[in-house]
């Protein structure tokens, strides 16, 4: 590299695979301490996570190592949650095992890639008081376990449908016609295969609740809601329109009511976000709805369960945007250059970013 390269630049490795990491340059990769694993959304690929990645090397230099996950590409997202999530959590340890001066973790996902890293760090959590490498820790705050043996820091989903797409306007290209949402139920398997099966909540593996149900408890080898809590940041970043993929309930993890109202821009560094809030753990709770409607009731406890962590809560809109109808890689900038106007959804991630 000549000298004429800026101090903090990116560098990135690509093996044959797919493969790409990327750390700053201006130092040895081996100082960073912090892995951040990038994963992408339904029929994504590698590269999604590039801008956002080079972003967060950029601003956090000799802090951060980001990997983007490789195993979940392309058709392979169809597979179902619970077998990319399982890729996943083979993925991560190995990246710890090759970088053995790691010590804290932090997930950034893009739409059903959420829910995948949701089941990952559930196969990932280790509980209190075990070691890694057989070497004991010190700090108190991996008393409340760890991910794959590393203090667990930031889990950030964008634009992630976590209460599931079934249900009024969850997926809002279909325009909230309970016809066209009844009969998208009954054939989404036939496009998204085992993944749509999880999304629509249809999936019945030899009698079991559906997959998201679930994963809003510790359920048998799966840690799903104790490896939430020990993350210090539980983050959803959601569009509160013109997203046509997922909608901004299921995004947000709020029922109707809780939708917030929201105008202008809160911040003129921020151009796109137009609300934040910090919700509280609440306690588990019955749910008020009666028997009749079955989805509704279900969705409930998915909001209830969900809700017994902490959320961090920022919804974006991308009203006055040209790329406005496509929303839903534009709060990821998944091309830099087409999807550039959500550039600062990025940046107030990594503005807010525990390291």
């Amino acid at each position: 590299m000549d000298n004429g390269v800026m101090a903090n630049c990116v560098y990135s490795q690509e093996s044959i695979n797919g493969r790409r990491d990327f750390w700053s340059c201006n130092s040895d990769a081996s100082s960073a301490d912090h892995l951040v694993i990038m994963v992408n959304g339904i029929l994504g690929r590698v590269t999604d996570w590039k801008f956002a990645a080079e972003q967060f090397i950029k601003e956090l230099p000799e802090k951060v190592f980001v990997h983007c996950s490789e195993r979940n590409v392309a058709r392979l997202t169809l597979d179902g949650v619970d077998v990319m999530g399982e890729r996943l959590a083979e993925e991560v340890l190995e990246v710890i095992r090759r970088r053995p001066g790691i010590r804290k973790i932090s997930f950034v996902a893009h739409s059903v890639g959420g829910l995948v890293a949701r089941y990952a760090i559930g196969r990932l959590y280790r509980p209190r008081n075990k070691t890694r490498n057989g070497t004991a820790y010190a700090s108190e705050d991996h008393l409340k376990g760890t991910i794959g043996g590393l203090e667990a820091m930031n889990f950030i989903t964008v634009a992630s449908p976590h209460l599931g797409s079934r249900g009024n306007k969850q997926v809002p290209f279909l325009f909230g016609v309970t016809a066209f949402e009844k009969v998208a139920s009954c054939i989404i398997h036939w496009i998204f295969r085992r993944t749509g099966r999880h999304l629509f909540l249809t999936d019945d593996d030899e009698g079991k609740p559906p997959l998201l149900r679930r994963m809003i408890e510790d359920y048998g080898e799966c840690h799903f809601m104790s490896a939430l809590c020990t993350f210090k940041r539980r983050v959803v970043y959601s569009n509160a329109c013109y997203d046509h993929i997922v909608g901004w309930r299921t995004s947000s993890i709020r029922r109707n009511s809780d939708l917030p109202e929201w105008d202008e821009s809160l911040n003129g560094k921020y151009p796109h976000i137009v609300h934040e809030e910090f919700c509280e753990a609440i306690e588990k709770c019955e749910t008020s709805l009666g028997g009749e409607d079955c989805f509704d009731v279900l969705e409930e406890e998915l909001v209830m369960g969900l809700s017994r962590v902490s959320w961090e809560k920022v919804d974006v809109s991308f009203h006055d945007s040209r790329q406005k109808f496509a929303a839903h890689s534009v709060i990821q900038v998944k091309d830099h250059v087409t999807h550039k106007e959500g550039a600062d959804v990025i940046h107030h991630m990594i503005d807010h970013f525990l390291t």
